[in-house]
């Protein structure tokens, strides 16, 4: 016969409540997603105005990681402007990324912004790539937190039966 002990079963309790406390949430970012070619869009062109482009705004906004099928939260916002070498077109586009864990930055795109000439749809452009994950539509994040009332719940009853 199994002998209930109240105290095995309030340290199982704290023990339980200390991980959900401790544990972290992460919310995805929401971007702006639009594309621009020689000024054919000026609501996603610069300089962008925020009236009317509440249906250009993706929430959360989910994107393709390298190496996986389907679509993942992303994590920074993109945005990319500039001039096609070739024929003098503008270009714009808005969108979302995430980081897919390889070991060097430049093949993440959304690690570090830069400017200069790159290659587009195999075409070269001189223009500025952009990434952002402070806010939501930079194109707020929220950060990683703990659930610190929890975590003081936990402790007061740890506490209190003791």
């Amino acid at each position: 016969m199994l002998k209930y002990s109240s105290s095995g079963y309030y340290s199982c309790l704290a023990v339980i409540l200390v991980v959900i406390g401790w544990s972290a949430t992460v919310e995805a970012i929401d971007c702006f997603k639009c594309v621009s070619m020689n000024g054919r869009f000026p609501a996603c062109d610069d300089p962008f105005h925020n009236n009317h482009s509440l249906q250009m705004l993706e929430s959360p906004c989910m994107g393709g990681r390298k190496g996986r099928d389907g679509l993942f939260p992303a994590t920074s916002c993109i945005k990319i402007a500039g001039v096609f070498d070739d024929t003098g077109e503008t270009i714009t586009v808005r969108g979302c990324g995430l980081d897919s864990g390889t070991a060097t930055t430049d093949t993440e795109i959304i690690r570090m912004s830069h400017c200069g000439r790159f290659y587009y749809d195999e075409r070269y452009v001189h223009g500025c790539l952009q990434s952002c994950n402070d806010a939501d539509a930079c194109n707020n994040s929220h950060k990683l937190q703990h659930n610190i009332s929890a975590l003081l719940l936990t402790i007061a009853f740890i506490l209190y039966t003791s």
